[in-house]
C-alpha cells in the first residue's frame, strides 16, 4: 500500500486525476494567442508599409508635378545701392519720441541719388501719434517695415525695392 500512496499523491501535485492528458489544453490556448498576435503585427505592418509607401509615392511624384505647374516666380529685380536717410525724430503718444533711421534698397536702375523727402514724409505719417508699445513690439515694428516699403515702393514707383531700419530708439 505505501506504493500506491505514492502514486496517488503525483497524481494530485500534478494538477489532479488524468495524469498527463490536462496539459495540453492550456498549451493549446497560447498557441492560438499568439497566432491571433501574429495575424495582427502582421496586419499593422502592411498598413504602416503602405502609409510610408504612399506618402513617398505623393512627395516624390505627385509633389514634383504640382511643383512644375505651378507659374515660375516673378524675377527679382537686380538690386543698386542702398541710399542712407538721416535719423529723424518722430513723435509718439503721451510725449514719448521714436528716432528713426532709414536705407532705401534702389534698383540698379534707379541710379544711386533720390529724393529721400517722400519717405521721410511716409515715414512720418506711418509712425506718428503711435503708442511706445506698438513701436516697441518687434512684431508690430515688422508689420510697420512691410507697410512702410510698400508705401515707397509706390511712391517711388518700384525704385525702391526694400527699406532697412538703421536708427529706431525709442525715447
Amino acid at each position: 500500500m505505501p506504493v500506491e500512496q505514492r502514486v496517488v499523491s503525483r497524481q494530485k501535485i500534478g494538477g489532479g486525476g488524468g495524469g498527463s492528458a490536462p496539459a495540453p489544453a492550456p498549451a493549446a490556448e497560447p498557441v492560438a494567442e499568439r497566432k491571433s498576435r501574429r495575424g495582427l503585427l502582421v496586419v499593422v505592418a502592411v498598413v504602416v508599409v503602405l502609409l510610408i509607401g504612399g506618402a513617398a509615392a505623393y512627395f516624390l511624384l505627385l509633389k514634383g508635378d504640382g511643383a512644375a505647374a505651378e507659374p515660375a516666380p516673378e524675377p527679382t529685380p537686380e538690386l543698386g545701392a542702398v541710399v542712407k536717410v538721416e535719423p529723424i525724430s518722430i513723435n509718439l503718444a503721451d510725449g514719448r519720441y521714436l528716432r528713426l533711421g532709414l536705407g532705401l534698397q534702389l534698383t540698379a536702375d534707379a541710379g544711386e541719388e533720390i529724393d529721400a523727402s517722400r519717405a521721410l514724409d511716409l515715414a512720418i505719417a506711418l509712425y506718428s501719434g503711435r503708442p511706445i508699445a506698438e513701436v516697441s513690439d518687434p512684431a508690430t515694428r515688422d508689420q510697420l517695415k512691410a507697410q512702410l516699403a510698400e508705401q515707397l515702393s509706390e511712391a517711388y514707383e518700384g525704385e525702391v525695392v526694400d527699406v532697412y531700419l538703421t536708427n529706431y530708439v525709442t525715447q
